[in-house]
């Protein structure tokens, strides 16, 4: 099967403008910041979000709402989102309850998260983060799981858990 691709620099933005394009009344697409977030704000509850390397979305943008994420921000194809993408989405979805961040056992993913984490707390939105590592993995190692399979779940319980 091949793929239809306008131009690879725009593959990212294209699709998440067509998650936004195909459900606007649910999801609000962050141009540059490549955040999908919910239409719907809460103010009552904390917020959930979690995020990585797009290449294989909707991943994450697919998991954006009620009882769910609400937000998830996509890198670029198969590299971790930046830390002011991830700020931006922290910023989008913090309404003074604190912000839980989902994130796979990938160093990039912790390393981007933890450091707009930094940023938003200078701002006081308190932040908290839980590393998924799920035993689905081509490697014996625990320390290299990535947490792929199983985050699914994790978006699940923290996204009831908050609503």
């Amino acid at each position: 099967m091949k793929k239809i691709i306008n131009n690879p620099t725009d593959v990212v933005s294209e699709a998440l403008m067509g998650m936004q394009a195909a459900y606007p009344d649910k999801l609000v697409y962050t141009p540059k910041m490549e955040v999908i977030s919910r239409k719907e704000k809460k103010t009552d509850k904390v917020a959930v979000i979690s995020g990585g390397g797009a290449g294989h979305e909707p991943l994450h943008a697919g998991f954006v709402g009620k009882g769910m994420l609400d937000a998830a921000i996509s890198g670029n194809v198969f590299s971790s989102p930046s830390p002011d993408r991830i700020g931006s989405a922290i910023e989008q979805v913090s309404c003074g309850k604190g912000v839980l961040m989902v994130i796979k056992n990938y160093s990039g993913d912790i390393m981007n998260f933890d450091m707009a984490a930094e940023m938003c707390e200078m701002d006081d939105i308190e932040t908290r983060s839980i590393v998924g590592a799920d035993d689905v993995n081509s490697n014996a190692n625990p320390d290299t799981r990535r947490g792929v399979a199983g985050i699914f779940f994790m978006y699940k319980c923290a996204g009831a858990k908050a609503a």
